[in-house]
């Protein structure tokens, strides 16, 4: 079974190719809604695609996390250092559900910025 911090390290803090990150972490099915966007896992791979490409380092703090059998919630605090030094800190309300081996089938998420540039707002969603 996977976890948002986890999988948020494999995808963001590691070289490791992204497809790799994403069949570990993530059904072929996958969907994930930010914000009130929804997303399939190929809208949701170019979003990542694209913050490997601003991002240099990642750390995840998970403040809250409850498993329930397939249902997967948590409450945890995203630090991103960008590769221009900036920092942006975002707190994240997640509910979701796993498939049978584990990995994320679907995310629900809201995002709240705590610090950062105005324009990093939609970071949760940017590509």
């Amino acid at each position: 079974m996977t976890d948002i911090a986890s999988a948020l390290r494999d995808l963001l803090g590691s070289d490791e190719p992204l497809d790799a990150a994403l069949d570990r972490h993530f059904a072929p099915g996958y969907r994930q809604r930010t914000d009130g966007v929804w997303d399939d896992r190929a809208g949701f791979a170019e979003h990542i695609g694209h913050l490997r490409t601003i991002v240099a380092a990642v750390d995840v703090e998970v403040l809250d996390e409850f498993v329930d059998g397939r249902r997967y919630a948590d409450r945890h605090i995203v630090t991103v250092t960008k590769r221009d030094g900036s920092r942006v800190i975002q707190e994240v309300y997640l509910f979701g559900q796993q498939d049978e081996s584990g990995r994320f089938e679907r995310i629900e998420e809201v995002t709240m910025m705590l610090a950062g540039d105005e324009g990093d707002r939609g970071m949760g969603s940017a590509k």
